[in-house]
């Protein structure tokens, strides 16, 4: 996904990144099936064919609403937020297999969606099964770039409400994105409890925006008897 930085940074890139799909490929040998770690939008919108889903952890790293969005998810002048992964904790997630027939093209796809602004840094990390005696598996993350431009850090709950509630971009409402993510989160049994307290909060505002004002009732007149 293409994100800008705050009003102001609109169209600043956070630098080219090295890793390309060559070097992240270099050592594969074209046959073994690959696996990518889905953590956001990836869960509900992968974009790309795969054949397995597993449930999985990733120690080290934790998802955050801490990337600006001008164009997708916001507007130069009202931007949005996204969710990287960052460091430190651990971060539960669907690991997606992809065949290896399919690999050069859903990376290419993944690289264009990814990595136009240098925002992420593509690692192979170590995803453990959560629901199976499984090994682990070694997936391809998309790692939050803390030297970008876009990075908005840890941000006060206030903020990420009213940025949340506000922003519109080309590909729908900053809301729709966060509480999308966060069905999907459900939907696959990962509890992530700050989104879940967030996603609440949206959603009491909405509710109490949307609900129609009443109007005080007149006292009765007296009956005459």
């Amino acid at each position: 996904m293409s994100l800008a930085g705050p009003t102001g940074s609109v169209g600043r890139m956070c630098g080219t990144s090295l890793a390309t799909v060559d070097s992240i490929l270099k050592s594969w040998n074209r046959t073994d099936d690959l696996w990518v770690f889905a953590y956001g939008s990836l869960i509900w919108h992968p974009g790309f064919p795969w054949i397995e889903r597993r449930l999985v952890t990733v120690r080290g790293f934790h998802r955050a609403l801490c990337l600006w969005s001008h164009d997708h998810r916001g507007s130069p002048d009202n931007p949005g937020l996204v969710f990287g992964l960052d460091r430190g904790g651990c971060c539960r997630g669907v690991a997606f297999r992809i065949a290896a027939a399919d690999v050069p093209q859903a990376f290419e796809t993944l690289w264009q969606r990814e990595m136009p602004t240098g925002a992420y840094t593509p690692r192979w990390v170590g995803a453990a099964s959560c629901r199976s005696e499984a090994p682990p598996v070694r997936a391809l993350a998309f790692l939050l770039n803390r030297a970008c431009s876009h990075y908005a850090g840890e941000l006060p709950e206030d903020t990420l409400l009213t940025t949340i509630r506000n922003a519109v971009g080309a590909s729908g409402p900053c809301l729709d994105y966060v509480t999308q993510t966060a069905r999907a989160l459900r939907d696959h049994g990962i509890d992530d409890e700050r989104l879940g307290l967030l996603v609440r909060r949206l959603t009491e505002a909405s509710a109490a925006s949307a609900a129609p004002a009443v109007e005080p009732v007149a006292p009765l007149a007296p009956v005459m008897a």
